[in-house]
């Protein structure tokens, strides 16, 4: 990992060694990963509530998608695999739903505990191809971080 995202990492892990409460953890960890890595443009969290995942915090322009059925979407397609999805250009990705137009790369990481999915961390740029090794990292551990606090 790099510098910034050792250093997002360590912020996110303090604030969330600090937190009781389930939503005031996820919105740190959201207000920490989009303020401390440049090119993540939107962040939130998606969380499982029967066959929809619906959002939660989240920090960047407004998204129209507030419900996302499973299955359904890049976010949808992540929770049924339960696994990391990377794209690089969300123009190439036909289970792309757009929530902004500036919007050109995404990583989709499950928030999971025991095997179950809990909800995911979903993060867009407005660079192609934004989302390399470190950043999959980074993101699977604050979503382990974040499923013991849910």
């Amino acid at each position: 990992m790099n510098d910034v995202h050792a250093a997002v990492e360590s912020r996110v892990r303090d604030a969330l060694a600090r937190e009781t409460n389930p939503t005031r953890a996820l919105e740190s960890a959201v207000g920490l990963l989009r303020a401390g890595v440049p090119h993540y443009d939107w962040v939130g969290v998606y969380l499982l509530d029967g066959n929809e995942l619906v959002l939660g915090p989240f920090a960047g322009r407004s998204s129209p998608h507030t419900r996302i059925p499973l299955g359904r979407g890049i976010c949808g397609a992540a929770a049924c695999e339960q696994a990391t999805i990377v794209v690089d250009d969300v123009t190439t990705d036909t289970r792309y739903l757009a929530c902004s137009p500036d919007t050109r790369s995404e990583i989709v990481v499950p928030i999971m505990r025991d095997g179950t999915v809990l909800g995911e961390i979903d993060v867009d740029s407005d660079q192609r191809a934004a989302f390399g090794p470190r950043d999959q990292v980074l993101l699977e551990e604050i979503a382990r971080l974040l499923a013991e606090k849910l």
